[in-house]
């Protein structure tokens, strides 16, 4: 079945189609998901809204991009609605979890298995996602989408509906400031 097919089937209701829907893009979401909550319960979560909305309004899909482009930018549309949502009801975030008031580590993130975060030791891990968090929203996007995600400029500027150059400087801007997170951690004897 191709992406016309899937799309024409899942807008007259198919079970079938949502079923194949889910299984071609649950990998996809549950990963971009996680690059961005950091967090694998509210990732499941994340990924259950993004295929309940995409059920919802496939109507209004105009295929003026591809169906992957459009699942990616409802999925970091919910993930950063998420985090908003979690912060508004000050709940404790992945990272708040694992560092405590003085920084320390307070458990080890032995479970945290996330395809981007193949660092030699979990420590290392924790830090650069601990750093991956504190970029603004837009960095952070892009970072998780081109590092995690492996996605092109082209695909990101896609998914954010920003140009190629606004990619480009997002992304030069991301790395300066993790750059400067990690050096001043070192700095301070971490």
């Amino acid at each position: 079945m191709n992406e016309q097919e899937l799309i024409l089937l899942l807008r007259q209701g198919d079970e079938l189609a949502f079923k194949t829907l889910v299984e071609s893009y649950q990998d996809m979401v549950f990963n971009t998901a996680l690059g961005v909550v950091q967090n694998e319960s509210d990732a499941e979560d994340v990924a259950q809204e993004v295929f309940i909305q995409v059920y919802k309004s496939i109507d209004q899909f105009k295929g003026d991009a591809r169906l992957s482009t459009w699942i990616y930018r409802i999925t970091t549309t919910k993930a950063l609605d998420h985090i908003r949502s979690k912060k508004r009801k000050k709940r404790f975030a992945f990272l708040t979890s694992l560092f405590g008031a003085d920084n320390e580590l307070l458990h080890d993130p032995v479970d945290f298995h996330h395809p981007g975060a193949a660092l030699d030791r979990k420590q290392q891990a924790a830090l650069l996602f601990k750093a991956i968090d504190q970029l603004p929203e837009n960095q952070k996007t892009a970072f998780t989408l081109h590092k995690t995600e492996e996605l092109s400029y082209q695909e990101i500027a896609d998914v954010m509906g920003l140009s190629v150059s606004a990619v480009e400087s997002l992304l030069f801007r991301a790395r300066q400031n993790l750059r400067k997170i990690l050096e001043k951690h070192l700095q301070q004897g971490g």
